[in-house]
């Protein structure tokens, strides 16, 4: 499906950009290869609340890894999906009257709204799961092909006991957060407790489709392993693609099984690196639908906040680092944009060439935002203060192109 417009990025021809190093959650601290095709994929949302600031923080951070590796020259091929099926969305469908179908584009054309408000770059292919089934069919037809599905009354799963070895924690710990996301570990004939539904038969009244494993619909893990090989598999490429993106909650079990099925299906490994964006608390508690504390960015939109101050507020933290969102982080956000915005409107500013190096090389270095906005902020002080050159249109189009601040 079509995703919201387009930004254009300015080029900077005399600008040294450093290989950018990113934190992988199962690594330390890697250089990503400046390879001439840069892939990434990044979970999309389920669109049944949409969108919280837990989504925005998730997707500015690798809108941060999108912009710099598209200054550094490189073909980047971003995809991200939309799981537009999935049992949230019937409940709250089910729950407020209304179709499944108009609830997911309402709320789809509300993420698209609020992503452009906040100047994150569109991936080149943004993809419904309902658009998806023929892929996601072909594809589970390559994990059957290859011995690792099985049946059982109706719904069919994936083997995994053969692909436990690189397990992040241990069995007890997998089974309890599998079963807390959406697994299934204690049903009856399954070979393992891990093993993920691949193929749900249909149940009631739920939406289905036919299929060669019956009327039914996908499981979660399958849908993004099909969509990734679809649109970034070039047939030879191992690891497939560069980086695998998502929030934190999302390392197990679905980034875990996706990389599975992927290897059951291809005999490869899914991803260099498993980037993941820590989660935005509110009063010190995670944000979540069940706790009803979650903060919409589109309500702070209605309520006349600037895009660009959420923006620099959730800038202002590490994107792998857990936060806390509130009033006085806001409040100071927009201090801090008032006062860069004066000095970018100034005739004359302090020298800029190393401030934009500087902060090139804070973005290169796991995306340091904090560090960057500090030093955005100490360089409009002493423009404030000592401004003999005309540089602020460098420095504006600059922190557009890097950090997506329209200022």
């Amino acid at each position: 499906m079509n995703a919201w417009p387009s930004i254009s990025i300015t080029p900077f021809k005399d600008l040294d950009l450093p290989q950018l190093k990113i934190k992988d959650s199962n690594n330390d601290i890697i250089a990503i290869d400046s390879k001439a095709t840069f892939r990434m994929y990044v979970c999309g949302i389920t669109p049944y609340d949409a969108t919280h600031l837990g989504h925005a923080a998730t997707y500015i951070a690798f809108d941060l890894i999108n912009r710099y590796q598209i200054l550094a020259g490189l073909d980047v091929h971003f995809v991200e999906n939309i799981t537009d099926v999935d049992d949230p969305l019937l409940v709250r469908a089910t729950r407020d009257n209304v179709s499944w179908q108009d609830l997911a584009n309402q709320q789809i054309e509300l993420f698209k709204s609020d992503m452009s408000a906040l100047r994150v770059i569109p991936p080149k292919d943004f993809i419904k799961v309902t658009e998806s089934l023929p892929i996601i069919e072909n594809f589970i037809k390559k994990v059957d092909s290859n011995g690792f599905l099985y049946s059982l009354e109706g719904d069919y799963y994936f083997a995994v006991s053969e692909f436990l070895s690189t397990l992040p924690m241990t069995i007890e710990e997998a089974i309890k957060i599998f079963a807390e996301r959406g697994g299934d570990p204690e049903r009856t004939g399954k070979k393992h407790k891990l093993d993920p539904l691949v193929w749900s038969a249909n149940v009631g009244n739920d939406p289905g489709w036919n299929s060669s494993y019956g009327y039914g619909r996908p499981g979660w893990h399958i849908e993004c392993t099909a969509i990734a090989c679809e649109y970034l598999d070039d047939g030879i490429s191992d690891p497939i693609i560069t980086i695998q993106g998502g929030g934190s909650d999302l390392i197990f079990p679905h980034h875990f099984m996706s990389a599975q099925i992927i290897k059951a299906a291809y005999g490869r490994s899914f991803s260099e690196l498993f980037v993941h964006a820590a989660m935005i608390s509110l009063q010190g508690e995670k944000m979540s639908k069940s706790k009803g504390n979650l903060v919409f960015v589109s309500k702070l939109l209605e309520q006349g906040v600037d895009p660009m101050v959420i923006r620099w507020a959730l800038l202002k933290g590490h994107y792998q680092n857990d936060r806390n969102w509130s009033e006085d982080l806001l409040n100071q956000a927009q201090i801090e944009v008032n006062q860069v915005r004066q000095a970018l409107a100034q005739s004359e500013v302090f020298e800029s060439h190393q401030l934009i190096q500087d902060i090139v090389v804070d973005l290169s270095n796991n995306l340091d935002t904090p560090s960057a906005l500090k030093r955005l902020i100490d360089w409009s002080i002493k423009s404030k203060s000592s401004g003999t050159v005309n540089q602020s249109g460098a420095v504006s189009r600059f922190i557009d192109s890097t950090l997506g601040l329209a200022l």
